[in-house]
């Protein structure tokens, strides 16, 4: 019983390596480049020195953009499930959670966080 499992073992090793071999053959040859092999940073070249500065307004715009776009997806299941919960508890469970983004909307219109000037 062993003895079957191993030679099974060895087949498919055997198979896995020919495909793999294959796939590097078959496969498209393009010119590797050092740009095309770097990662991409949000803009920055990951070949410089990594102290440089960084822009914290790029990083609050981010920021907003999460939690909104995460706002997005709490809303839509409350859309959905209007007409499966009693209408005065949808109600107030949706305008308390509408009352809390337009708090933070006005924080942070408050605080120009969503002045796109540089």
């Amino acid at each position: 019983m062993i003895l079957v499992l191993l030679i099974f073992s060895l087949i498919i090793l055997l198979i896995s390596n020919i495909f793999i071999m294959l796939s590097f053959l078959i496969s498209k040859k393009s010119i590797m480049d050092r740009e095309k092999c770097s990662p991409f940073e949000c803009g920055f070249d990951p070949m410089m020195l990594p102290r440089i500065p960084f822009s914290l307004h790029f990083f609050l715009i981010t920021v907003i953009f999460l939690i909104f776009d995460i706002e997005i997806a709490l809303i839509l299941p409350m859309i959905i499930s209007f007409k499966s919960v009693n209408f005065i508890v949808w109600w107030k469970i949706s305008s308390f959670f509408m009352t809390m983004l337009l708090i933070g909307l006005y924080h942070e219109w408050n605080q120009n966080m969503l002045n796109w000037t540089i």
